[in-house]
């Protein structure tokens, strides 16, 4: 029975070593914002939406806890410091789906894909070139 145990333990040692894993959380935030633009844009006024987000991590071993990362510690670092919000307060640069996107990537290791959905058909993303898994076995 021990070397069968054995046996168990190093295909499990095998298989987790040779994984990858990978997460993605979507999550909708109610915010509003104004943007700086270079040219006339009603978009410079202040608006708000439903942004919609969906963040994407990864990493080649769990963490203690058996996890890439908790889902709730994403949501709270989006949601929770994003929701019912007013971006331009909130965030250091202009609040773009596309900087809000790269600012997820930024800000949520092991974050390597960011994807904003600012209103239907308007959608943003950003994924860290240097992320160190092939994004060929990413979702």
């Amino acid at each position: 029975m021990t070397a069968v145990c054995e046996k168990m333990s190093t295909l499990a040692r095998k298989i987790e070593k040779d994984m990858i894993y990978c997460i993605s959380k979507t999550m909708e935030i109610s915010a509003s914002h104004s943007l700086k633009l270079s040219y006339e844009s009603k978009c410079s006024r202040l608006h708000g939406h439903n942004w919609e987000v969906t963040v994407y991590c990864a990493a080649t071993e769990l963490n203690a806890d058996g996890m890439v990362i908790d889902f709730k510690h994403v949501k709270d670092l989006i949601h929770g410091r994003l929701d019912h919000g007013n971006l331009n307060e909130l965030l250091p640069f202009n609040p773009t789906a596309e900087n809000i996107a790269a600012w997820i990537v930024k800000e949520l290791k092991p974050c390597y894909k960011a994807v904003v959905k600012e209103s239907y058909g308007n959608v943003a993303m950003a994924t860290d070139d240097s992320f160190p898994i092939d994004p060929r076995f990413l979702i």
